[in-house]
Formats: structure tokens, C-alpha cells, sequence
């Protein structure tokens, strides 16, 4: 078994809410300064920026390795992260929550860009529709999609008083036979497990959330895997 570095939960450029800094090649090589042997890109409902994002990894070489994900906001406003052993499943789940997103459109003037980009870093494209929103899924359905792609889900920040599954729903509902649990850089599993006893029976991640450079992780949240292959890490998250 290997110590494995981690952070799983970062945003992009993509994300509105994501500083401009937040670019494929800026995400990759920080990671590595940092010493993060595996981290996820994961946007608010979107993989596009993902491609890019693989492509900059492949192209550096051995160092770093990528986790396909997206932050999904369901229609009870819980964050849940989904986590995808391909590119094509993230990608499949993307063009899913762009038809389930409110026809509400992106004011970058007030919330920011959201820009996809290339391998290079260079802007391609925006996403139109208002990536934060909440899609109209709930978060049975999403479990059962995600799933059904091959995929898994992590609650994301449960601790938050806001845009957590526990915020919303007040409960894990345990037909969705959840695993694993992100709780924010900073928390301690030992504070979540004091105020929600039920906590006990999942095992927790830590994730940075970051929207600029400086906030991902450093090499300080570590799991046990028997290799890097994605579908391990998959398999020990779900």
C-alpha cells in the first residue's frame, strides 16, 4: 500500500466563482510544486474544462495524476462531488446538468468568467448558463446516474452550515450507500464525528475547495492505495 497525497476537490477558471488564475497549466503545476500525487478538478456542474486539464498532466509526464470530477449542486442545494474513472464519464454526467440547469444566464460582470480553456491556456469557449446554480436533480437521482456511469459520489463539505447534504437534508439517506465524506481543509474529523455521531460508520477525505493557487492543499491529507490507477482510488472512495 502507498501513502498518496491528496486533493480532490479544486476548481478551475471554469468555475465562476474560480480566480482567473485557476488555468489547466497553473492547477497541474502547482499541484506539483506542492508534491500532490493526486488531485480532481471538479467546477460546479461542468467537466469542460477537464480535457484540458488531463491533456496538461499527460503531456508533463509521471508526477501527478487526475481524477475526472464535478462539483454538482442538486436541487436541494447540496454540494456532492462525483468522481469518474474516465474523462467520458464526467463528460457524459456534464451534458447531462447543462439540460438540468435554469435557463439563468452568467453575468461575469457580477459572479465572473466561465471559461474553457485549451491545453495551453488559451480561452475556447464560455459556458452561458450560470454554473452555481442548482440543477433541477435531486440527490437520489444523481447517485443513480453517477453510478450508472460507472462513477461514485462524496458528499461534499458536510460540515458546512451551507450547500452541504447535512445543511439541506439533514441526513445521509442511506439508500444512496455512500462511503465517503469530504469534510473542509482546516476541520478536523474528530470535531465532525462530536457533532454528528452517526458519522461514524463513513470514512472522510479532506479537500481544499480552492478558487485561487495559494488554497490548494498542501502534501498534508493522505489515504492508502494499492496503486494510482483511477479505478482503485475509485473503488477506495466508493
Amino acid at each position: 500500500m502507498d501513502k498518496v497525497a491528496i486533493d480532490l476537490h479544486i476548481h478551475s477558471v471554469l468555475s465562476p466563482c474560480g480566480e482567473e488564475e485557476m488555468t489547466p497549466n497553473n492547477i497541474v503545476n502547482m499541484a506539483l510544486l506542492k508534491e500532490i500525487d493526486y488531485i480532481a478538478v471538479t467546477d460546479h456542474n461542468t467537466a469542460k474544462n477537464l480535457p484540458a486539464v488531463l491533456a496538461v498532466a499527460k503531456e508533463i509526464g509521471e508526477g501527478i495524476c487526475i481524477l475526472p470530477g464535478i462539483e454538482v449542486t442538486t436541487k436541494e442545494e447540496a454540494h456532492i462531488l462525483a468522481y469518474f474513472p474516465t474523462l467520458e464519464g464526467a463528460l457524459e454526467l456534464d451534458e447531462m446538468l447543462y439540460q438540468h440547469l435554469p435557463e439563468v444566464m452568467n453575468r461575469k460582470e457580477m459572479f465572473g468568467p466561465q471559461y474553457i480553456m485549451d491545453e495551453n491556456d488559451d480561452i475556447i469557449g464560455e459556458v452561458d448558463k450560470l454554473l452555481i446554480s442548482a440543477t433541477d436533480i435531486g440527490v437520489d437521482q444523481l447517485w443513480e446516474t453517477v453510478t450508472s456511469i460507472g462513477g461514485v459520489i462524496v458528499p461534499a463539505h458536510i460540515d458546512r452550515k451551507s450547500f452541504s447534504i447535512i445543511a439541506s437534508l439533514g441526513f445521509i439517506p442511506p439508500e444512496l450507500a455512500v462511503k465517503t465524506c469530504e469534510i473542509s481543509k482546516g476541520e478536523s474529523v474528530e470535531n465532525v464525528l462530536k457533532k454528528y455521531q452517526f458519522f461514524r460508520t463513513y470514512q472522510f477525505i479532506h479537500g481544499s475547495d480552492a478558487h485561487q493557487l495559494e488554497d490548494m492543499a498542501e502534501r498534508e491529507y493522505f489515504i492508502e492505495l494499492e496503486d494510482m490507477q483511477r479505478q482503485t482510488l475509485i473503488r477506495y472512495l466508493g
